[in-house]
């Protein structure tokens, strides 16, 4: 089950052509790639794209009417891969993925894809997760698509900008024969707007055509002599044909003018998906107006790769400067464009990472502060003050000081998350045998590395948690280096490259492979190990089998994580085993945020039908806990926090539970499992109680206001 569902929205891609489309960005790609006529679709789900994907699962029914194959890829690989089918055969396919690190573990087909060419559009949309929203290494799409010659588009942050991208993309990759990017920030996937919407169109030539009409050519396929001539075609026939479809199809776009005012001889050159963080600063600074309308001439490079030449220079021709807005390192266009000025003798002074930040995420108040130091550098503010003065920003208020009591809390797993209780069993075996090197990989569980568990050393890439420990094999060694990894990465490569080779290399290491039902991290996707049916997917493929089925002998599937007993036991006898060779506890619990998307909605339709219903949540005694807080420490779960001690005689804070505690458990199995004090207590929470319920609460009240009273009268004769 994924992060939401789109079933409601995907209703509109069968909007009759005219209409108004209104929605996100990433439906409109979908409805864009249903008038280009595309023939199939794959992709693996990841940020900033996971939605794409959600919105393509949810219009299966839609495509499936226009003929269109849709996959969920095993991995990136598998998507890039998927687009060989345009190679021979005319046919519009997509592939899609969140980049960089998607782009990487792609790299290998996408350099083959684009050395022997395509006869199809093939178009690869790739989640550009840079900035401040990303979670992954700072690096840019750039440098792929120069690496290999794809073309890179990068369209303005607009509706019908998107639409016009995908559909060029496609054009642009059959009049080249390239594949073609198309890059979607964040932002971009999610702004909202409008488009007129076109016909859907079917496929011109089909899947099944290809299929039974099989066409092949040698030329295509990457071995010499073909591969060395493919370097000599793509400069000397794709790359013209690719600037002359740019070109003549106005793709590149100038945007203002002299305003007469003096500042017609200064020029902005802008990546497309930059260009409304730049309008709107131009407009603070007067030189535009809320619909980025600007007075100063803006080329605006919704072709990032290849830059084309003439552009430029017909750009440049005549000004004293201009400000190339790039963001990221390193700086290709501006370096590109530097060549390009320098090399025709242009006196043009070019600006860029030298007025604005080396790397970092162009923000609004970066690019203000950027954009200025060049207009002032030039005069231009001065200059146009009467006319066009600076809208000052408004100064930001001091940040208060936090309070004393406010401790920084780091992101952790959810409340409830199953993974929590397998770090918390790994810190106890560590107090026994002390710490190992583990090797983390990507996912919810990578939040181990941070407090309150510090469990981590390194971590290489999705899947790649067995393999990251693969040197550290040292049999004379006291100890096992341990390894994690999720399932999703598990099925991405993971059993490959950890599993199948720590078998191959007789490794002795252990790795805990975290099975909670869905690619969690990237928006709980169902992957194959999935429990819950699927209508359009194979799951229920145990991760224990396949594991076994490539040579592991000593696995242990552990069916309940919040066991923190079993799940300790399972650790420790890994970890000091005579047995020698690889060693694989799978650790099994469903996903508590996507259990929690199943059940609230349903236990709150049988509370309001009136059907009686059990929450259960745990609680703290105030009187019994002493303020240790060593059930912070060792699962550092959301709904434990600590408030005041009841009693005047102790200073110490005491723990409390939140009301978004779901009843996991592990805070009283860990108060067992770490012999910590007896404070928590389970409770049932119930809705709609039926009288046996009513009952059994009077009577309990009764007895227990019976003992308390018992007991405040003993206590009073004490005093006495």
């Amino acid at each position: 089950m994924a992060e939401r569902s789109f079933k409601q929205e995907v209703e509109k891609l069968r909007l009759p052509p005219g209409s108004i489309f209104r929605g996100e960005g990433i439906l409109a790609v979908t409805k864009a790639l249903l008038e280009s006529g595309v023939a199939y679709v794959a992709g693996y789900q990841g940020a900033p794209i996971s939605h794409l994907m959600d919105v393509l699962a949810d219009a299966q029914d839609i495509l499936a009417e226009h003929g269109i194959h849709f996959e969920h890829s095993a991995s990136e690989a598998t998507a890039a891969a998927t687009l060989a089918a345009s190679v021979n055969y005319p046919l519009r396919g997509a592939a899609t993925f969140k980049s960089t690190v998607g782009t990487n573990v792609a790299s290998d087909a996408l350099a083959n894809l684009a050395s022997g060419g395509v006869t199809g559009g093939a178009l690869v949309i790739v989640g550009e997760d840079y900035g401040e929203g990303s979670s992954i290494m700072q690096e840019r799409s750039h440098a792929f698509a120069m690496k290999s010659q794809i073309w890179l588009l990068d369209p303005k942050p607009n509706l019908p900008d998107i639409v016009a991208a995908v559909k060029h993309g496609f054009a642009l990759s059959e009049a080249s024969r390239t594949p073609v990017m198309l890059m979607l920030r964040i932002r971009t996937c999610h702004v909202h707007g409008e488009f007129t919407t076109a016909p859907n169109l079917r496929p011109s030539f089909t899947l099944r055509q290809a299929m039974e009409q099989p066409q092949r050519d040698t030329s295509r396929i990457v071995l010499p002599p073909a591969s060395f001539l493919h370097e000599q075609e793509k400069l000397q026939q794709r790359w013209p044909a690719a600037v002359r479809y740019v070109t003549e199809h106005g793709l590149n776009e100038i945007i203002g003018g002299d305003d007469g005012q003096g500042a017609g001889d200064l020029g902005l050159i802008v990546q497309g998906g930059q260009f409304n963080s730049l309008a709107r600063v131009l407009e603070r600074l007067g030189f535009a107006d809320a619909f980025g309308r600007s007075r100063l001439p803006v080329y605006v490079m919704n072709v990032a790769y290849p830059v084309v030449d003439a552009e430029v220079l017909r750009f440049c021709q005549g000004k004293r400067a201009v400000l190339m807005v790039e963001e990221g390192q390193p700086n290709f266009i501006e370096q590109n464009v530097a060549a390009i000025l320098r090399g025709a003798g242009s006196a043009t002074a070019l600006h860029g990472k030298d007025v604005l930040p080396v790397a970092g995420e162009y923000t609004a108040a970066e690019l203000l502060a950027g954009v200025r130091r060049f207009l002032q550098r030039y005069g231009a503010v001065e200059a146009t003050a009467g006319a066009a003065a600076v809208v000052p920003l408004p100064a930001a208020p001091a940040a208060p000081a936090p309070a004393a009591q406010v401790h920084a809390r780091p992101p952790g797993f959810c409340t409830g998350c199953p993974e929590r209780p397998i770090f918390t069993a790994m810190k106890l075996v560590e107090r026994e045998l002390g710490p190992h090197h583990v090797s983390a990989d990507i996912g919810c569980h990578l939040f181990s590395i941070l407090p309150p568990f510090n469990i981590g050393n390194t971590t290489m890439g999705y899947g790649l948690g067995a393999a990251g420990a693969a040197a550290l094999s040292d049999r004379g060694a006291a100890k096992r280096a341990i390894s994690v990894m999720g399932d999703g990465g598990f099925w991405h490569n993971g059993l490959t490259s950890g599993i199948a080779n720590a078998v191959f290399n007789r490794s002795d290491n252990l790795t805990v492979i975290i099975d909670n039902s869905y690619t969690s991290a990237t928006g709980g996707q169902d992957v194959l190990s999935s429990k819950a049916a699927n209508p359009t997917r194979s799951t229920g493929h145990a991760i224990e089998d396949a594991v076994r089925g490539v040579g592991v002998r000593q696995v242990q599937t552990v069916t309940r994580t919040y066991d923190l007993a079993q799940m300790k036991a399972a650790l420790k006898h890994a970890l000091t085993t005579k047995e020698r060779g690889p060693k694989v506890i799978v650790a099994q619990s469903e996903c508590m945020l996507n259990r929690q998307r199943r059940e609230k909605p349903l236990a709150r339709q049988a509370v309001a039908a009136g059907e009686r219903v059990v929450r259960e949540r745990f609680g703290v005694d105030p009187d019994t806990c002493t303020g240790d807080h060593s059930c912070i420490r060792l699962s550092g779960c959301p709904s434990l926090t600590i408030k005041p001690n009841p009693d005047p005689l102790r200073t110490d804070p005491v723990t409390a539970v939140a009301d978004s505690c779901v009843g996991c458990g592990l805070c009283g199995e860990l108060a067992h499992a770490a012999v910590l004090c007896p404070s928590f207590y389970r409770a049932q929470i119930v809705s709609n109680p039926s009288g046996w319920d009513r009952f059994k609460a009077r009577w309990s009240r009764a007895v227990i206001g019976w003992l308390q009273a018992r007991s405040a009268a003993r206590r009073a004769r004490w005093a006495f």
